[in-house]
């Protein structure tokens, strides 16, 4: 079993207080609740339609397969809207202050075919906890032929990473609904799922096949295979705007890789947060609308229990407040900006010299 990893949070005390402060006050003074408001409750249904208009069309428009893939593709979109949007925050119980209204929205991941449960312990606590720590945050560990990592071993095909890993990203969907979230099961080992989990988990497994793969194959007047090339189609547009938001906001130039010493972190829990976290496009806001705020990924990593639609105003306290106490703050002004960047680590962790 790996060390537990400890965080130095006797350093930064005045920054901490001051930050968490601010933030709370912001929302006092206004009047305001830290979670969901209308503008979320729209978003919802407006991703939800995205992805569940697309399939009824399919099912029952009667256009020709290629209309079909284009709307299969768009539920694709619709796939990682929901994931960004409604489930995410959900799932960090950020969209409402009733959990059983966190817990039903959370649910929306499982119904677009990945585990809501499988997720929380992959996210909330093995990648928010551990951040950009090698063998701890699971997200810098997502194929063997990815080193995302400085301080992952270097294999050979690292090489060529910064061209393979752009295509290793749109098959993050499809991953998750044949073979992570079974395979989770039993590699996290130290937590004892409970049984309901596990049926809840093999429940809606066997509705998702049931309703895109079966149903599709039975009723649509297209030969078979047309049925799975829409499929994979539509979850490899989704897998990639999953993953490449993802890695924007800790696989930059900027961001840290810190090496805990016999299992201590020499840091405080929030600055390290700030350090190996990054945000991009917060000026765009067609991108900061559809991913959920997550281009914001500095506000969510220091308040994920705080719905995304408030990051933009909250980010201006927070850059404000890091730059009073000379703590790092980064940000990517665009988004192929924050691509290049990835790009670019992506090519220098391939290097076996790269530290």
């Amino acid at each position: 079993m790996q060390p537990r990893i400890k965080f130095n949070n006797k350093k930064y005390l005045d920054f901490v207080k001051d930050l968490k402060d601010s933030v709370n006050q912001y929302f006092e003074s206004n009047h305001l609740s830290k979670h969901a408001d209308y503008r979320m409750v729209l978003k919802t249904v407006c991703m939800l339609s995205l992805y569940f208009v697309p399939y009824f069309l399919i099912m029952f428009g009667h256009f020709g397969e290629g209309t079909m893939l284009v709307l299969a593709m768009i539920m694709g979109t619709g796939l990682s809207g929901i994931g960004f949007s409604v489930a995410h925050d959900a799932l960090h119980s950020a969209y409402s202050s009733n959990e059983k209204v966190n817990k039903v929205l959370g649910m929306t991941m499982s119904l677009v075919g990945a585990n809501d449960y499988m997720w929380k312990i992959k996210h909330n606590i093995k990648h928010h906890t551990f951040t950009n720590i090698y063998e701890k945050d699971e997200d810098l560990s997502v194929v063997k032929f990815l080193r995302l990592s400085p301080n992952a071993p270097h294999r050979a095909v690292h090489r060529l990473q910064h061209v393979l890993a752009f295509l290793a990203y749109t098959m993050l969907s499809l991953s998750w609904v044949f073979y992570t979230d079974y395979n989770k099961i039993f590699r996290y080992k130290d937590n004892a799922h409970p049984a309901k989990e596990i049926i809840k988990l093999l429940a809606f497994k066997i509705f998702y096949y049931t309703y895109i793969l079966v149903v599709p194959l039975v009723f649509l007047p297209i030969p078979w295979w047309h049925t799975l090339i829409g499929f994979v189609c539509m979850h490899l547009v989704g897998g990639f705007i999953i993953t490449i938001v993802f890695q924007l906001a800790h696989v930059i130039e900027d961001t840290a890789h810190p090496e805990p010493e016999e299992g201590y972190v020499d840091n405080a829990w929030l600055v390290h947060q700030m350090e190996t976290t990054a945000n991009f496009a917060v000026r765009n806001p067609v991108i900061t609308w559809f991913v959920g705020g997550l281009n914001f990924q500095v506000e969510h990593h220091l308040f994920p229990q705080i719905c995304s639609i408030h990051y933009p105003e909250i980010s201006r306290i927070v850059e404000k407040v890091a730059k009073k106490y000379d703590i790092s703050y980064y940000n990517q002004n665009t988004f192929l900006g924050a691509i290049s960047s990835h790009y670019r680590t992506l090519k220098k962790f391939g290097n076996p010299t790269a530290s």
